[in-house]
C-alpha cells in the first residue's frame, strides 16, 4: 500500500464519519491552456504513485518506495540492487541511495554509503554532490514482499528509513 496525500494534509477533507482525509494529485495539472499538464479532459496529473510488481520464474516481488519525486528514481535502484547485484529485498532496501531533486541542473543529492570515489567521479564530471544524512527522508522509504511459489514461501523487506516493519507469520496449523 502506498499511502500519500501528495502535499501536506491533501485537499484538507475529511470524509465525514470515515476519518481519511482526499487526497489532491489534482494539483499537478496547470490551469494554463496548451501545457502538456493543462486541466482537460481524459488526462491525469502528473504524479508519483507507483506500487511495483516483478517476478521471474517462481519468484514474485510486490514493492513500492514512496517520496515524491524520487518514487521512480528509488524503484530503479531497488530493481537493480534486486536483480543486477543478487540482493535480497531487505538487503536491497537498505543501500545507500541517491535522488536528483530537480529536472534542470546537475544537482544531486546523496546518502554517504556511496563510495566517496564514485562522488568524486561524478563531480569532476560536473555533477553538485549535496551529501545527506545517513538514511535520509529525501531518497524514499520503501517496504517490500516477495513470493517464492516453488517453495511456498513469503518474505519481506522493510526500509530502515521508515516506521514500517517485515513480521512474520506463522505457518497455518493444520
Amino acid at each position: 500500500m502506498i499511502q500519500s496525500n501528495y502535499e501536506g494534509y491533501g485537499t484538507g477533507m475529511v470524509a465525514p464519519g470515515l476519518g481519511f482525509s482526499f487526497q489532491d494529485r489534482g494539483a499537478g495539472f496547470s490551469l494554463t491552456p496548451g501545457l502538456p499538464n493543462s486541466l482537460a479532459g481524459h488526462k491525469r496529473p502528473l504524479h508519483t504513485i507507483i506500487p511495483a510488481f516483478m517476478e521471474k520464474g517462481d519468484m514474485h516481488i510486490g514493492f513500492g518506495i514512496m517520496g515524491g519525486w524520487n518514487q521512480a528514481q528509488a524503484h530503479a535502484q531497488f530493481v537493480a540492487n534486486v536483480v543486477d547485484y543478487g540482493m535480497n529485498v531487505q538487503a536491497a532496501l537498505e543501500q545507500p541511495r541517491f535522488t536528483k531533486p530537480s529536472f534542470d541542473g546537475c544537482d544531486v543529492e546523496m546518502e554517504p554509503g556511496i563510495p566517496e570515489t564514485v562522488r568524486e567521479d561524478l563531480t569532476q564530471r560536473g555533477h553538485q554532490i549535496q551529501l545527506l544524512e545517513p538514511f535520509s527522508f529525501s531518497v524514499g522509504q520503501g517496504e517490500a514482499v516477495v513470493r517464492d511459489s516453488r517453495r511456498n514461501v513469503n518474505f519481506a523487506g522493510s526500509d530502515p528509513r521508515s516506521d514500517g516493519e517485515a513480521i512474520p507469520q506463522e505457518p497455518p496449523t493444520q
